[in-house]
């Protein structure tokens, strides 16, 4: 009879454990396992052998852990923190900006930050700004996805608008992030290299705090245009001109209270089918998700 193979996932529910657990048990030596690609995966044998052995006494639960997260609003963010949340760990999140949030990282008001800053001397995403602000803290990067950034307009682009320089007619209403957001910086950086003014765009001054919300205004007609990522477009039916990929990442900061939490939500990116919801989502690109990028530990 062939021998079924389970997910990390799949032996948590019957066993009616927590992934967290089943990660434990594997580490310890106390749950074989083997890899298909970067997905752990469990025989049906190895799982019988471990409920009649050593489930005879029962696995301790681990408590209910926090993570902070600040940084910037992003889909595949906000799918980990329900993903998670179905097992043992809480992610608290707050959606302030790339740059806020690394800030609050720095001064270890958070334990991830969530982060797509573009760094205008360099070009690179991210580690430029990483390597100023720690130098003596244990810090790990993770690549999540590569996302498209693109000017949003009603759907059919009814007013015809096909780039950055048309923002400066004077028909057209826009919709801006607020400052210190990844999105913010991209745009900003843009406008620099075509020698636009700020000042000669309609609305440049009027800042909302997420894709979602800058691009509602586009959907119930109370402007034309904003500058955000696909998928916010896309959720709202609207067009969507793509202007630049950028790179967004998660910024770990370990802490001896932290750790064992951390690692778990490294788990998860790297060895469950959470990485599937990359694929899922308009203008995301997650070729290189779960790449570290940069760990000083």
């Amino acid at each position: 009879m062939q021998n079924k193979i389970y997910t990390p996932d799949e032996v948590a529910a019957l066993l009616k454990i927590s992934k967290h657990t089943v990660y434990e048990l594997i580490k310890r030596g106390e749950l074989a396992s083997f890899k298909v690609g970067k997905k752990m995966r469990i025989e049906e044998q190895e799982l019988n052998r471990l409920k009649t052995g050593a489930m005879s006494a029962p696995v301790k639960q681990s408590q209910s852990t926090q993570l902070r997260l600040a940084g910037s609003h992003d889909f595949l963010v906000e799918s980990l923190v329900q993903y998670v949340s179905k097992d043992d760990l809480d992610i608290m999140p707050s959606y302030i900006g790339s740059l806020e949030g690394l800030m609050e990282l720095y001064k270890g008001r958070c334990d991830i930050a969530a982060v797509h800053l573009l760094d205008p001397v360099s070009k690179m995403y991210n580690l430029p700004f990483i390597h100023q602000l720690f130098v003596h803290e244990k810090i790990t990067v993770m690549r999540l996805a590569a996302r498209e950034q693109g000017l949003i307009t009603a759907a059919g682009n009814p007013q015809n608008i096909k780039g950055i320089k048309d923002l400066e007619r004077n028909d057209l209403i826009f919709v801006n992030r607020q400052k210190g957001s990844g999105t913010r910086f991209l745009f900003d950086t843009i406008l620099s290299e075509e020698m636009m003014n700020p000042l000669t765009i309609n609305g440049y001054k009027h800042e909302e705090w997420t894709h979602l919300s800058a691009a509602s205004h586009i959907s119930s007609g109370n402007a034309d245009v904003s500058f955000g990522i696909k998928t916010a477009a896309s959720r709202l039916h609207l067009d969507f001109i793509p202007i630049a990929v950028e790179q967004f990442d998660l910024v770990f900061k370990w802490t001896q209270k932290n750790e064992n939490a951390l690692q778990h939500i490294i788990d998860v990116l790297e060895l469950t089918s959470f990485r599937e919801h990359a694929d899922t989502l308009a203008g995301y690109d997650g070729s290189q998700f779960g790449r570290i990028t940069y760990d000083s530990r």
